[in-house]
């Protein structure tokens, strides 16, 4: 996508063929800065810190983190470390786990000489493969959209934290089909949600948008319900950082409260759901994945710009209130309207996937 004219992605290759380039995400929106990776534990601290985020992106950032660690020393000790402290370091995106045990399975039987040329192969091929993903995720979303009769004079979408090109190489998932619809000369407006606390939706969703072009209008976590209850919103749409192969979908927290209103409502609930999101080990997502809890600092704190411009961080709670932070929540397949992937559009159900995967009812 673009940012002032000029086409990036979330993640590549430096000119030197060996670091790493990345858009910091924390300083986003008041801020567009890149950041510079030499090493395996700058990935990981990027990773960690949320410097990039988002599932995919996350997979393809620790792909790339293996390939630093080769750059410095392919040994089978350090491809052991690197996959170890990389695993560590976001527990519930199953994309992270997806590209670490890809690049390891690659790179274990190789001789220590042909491994770092190999990772960076495949790290940059798992880019090309994301944004390719995302976008087939648009293109089959789109027909989705087209099939949809507004209430009003236009389509108005709802959507949860970030899943646009910034949380993926390119494209995004639950924005990709309002990027392809909008391109199409669909009128559509968003509504995005704040998605506190570390407001993705109102720092990164909004930002992607305005600079494609989009209309959208932010509003407050709580107000998605009420606003489908009055009849504006007529789908929404959201990513996913674990599908379950049941077809639970654990994202962002508040997109359990989102299916709980939509659902109520009568309006369609839709999940971009890139194929390495999916979790064929797991069936039952409450029980299953692994929720990450953050530093309460995230719900304690928010970060803004004055009038004079200048950035700031404060303090919005008394002093001695404790805060909790669990960063996920899990949607069960029954509120979900239908799993959008690279491959078609299917029910949120085990046969559903697999009608689009069946390769995986034969490894089972």
């Amino acid at each position: 996508m673009k940012v002032d004219g000029t086409h990036y992605r979330t993640i590549w290759l430096g000119g030197d063929g060996t670091t790493v380039q990345v858009i910091d995400q924390t300083l986003l929106p008041h801020q567009f800065e890149v950041r510079e990776w030499r090493t395996m534990e700058d990935a990981e601290r990027g990773i960690r810190t949320m410097i990039v985020r988002g599932a995919p992106l996350i997979g393809a950032a620790a792909a790339y983190g293996m390939a630093l660690a080769m750059a410095k020393d392919a040994s089978d000790a350090m491809l052991t470390e690197a996959y170890t402290k990389l695993m560590a370091s976001r527990p519930t995106a199953v994309n992270l786990r997806w590209a670490l045990d890809d690049l390891r399975a690659l790179l274990a039987p190789l001789p220590t000489g042909r491994r770092r040329e190999a990772a960076y192969r495949r790290a940059a091929e798992i880019c090309d493969e994301d944004a390719g993903i995302c976008h087939s995720i648009g293109r089959h979303g789109l027909e989705l959209i087209r099939r949809l009769k507004p209430r009003g004079d236009r389509l108005q979408a709802l959507t949860h934290c970030n899943a646009g090109w910034l949380a993926t190489v390119d494209w995004g998932t639950a924005l990709s089909p309002i990027y392809q619809a909008h391109d199409a000369g669909i009128p559509i407006h968003v509504w995005v949600d704040e998605t506190r606390p570390r407001n993705q939706g109102a720092s990164l969703t909004a930002w992607e948008l305005a600079r494609h072009g989009v209309p959208h209008t932010v509003i407050a976590d709580n107000a998605g319900g009420h606003l489908m209850q009055h009849g504006k919103v007529d789908f929404c749409i959201v990513g996913t950082d674990r599908t379950t192969r049941r077809g639970d979908v654990c994202n962002k927290i508040g997109t359990y409260l989102k299916a709980l209103a939509a659902h109520d409502n009568g309006v369609p609930f839709y999940v971009g759901a890139p194929s390495p999101s999916i979790d064929w080990t797991i069936a039952d997502g409450q029980r299953d994945i692994p929720i990450e809890e953050r530093h309460a600092d995230e719900v304690g704190r928010i970060t803004g710009r004055t009038a004079s411009g200048e950035v700031v961080t404060v303090d919005v709670l008394p002093e001695g209130s404790a805060a909790s932070n669990p960063a996920f929540d899990v949607t069960p397949a029954r509120l979900v309207t239908n799993l959008i992937t690279e491959r078609g559009v299917c029910a949120a159900s085990e046969a559903g996937l697999l009608s689009l995967y069946p390769e995986r009812s034969l490894a089972a």
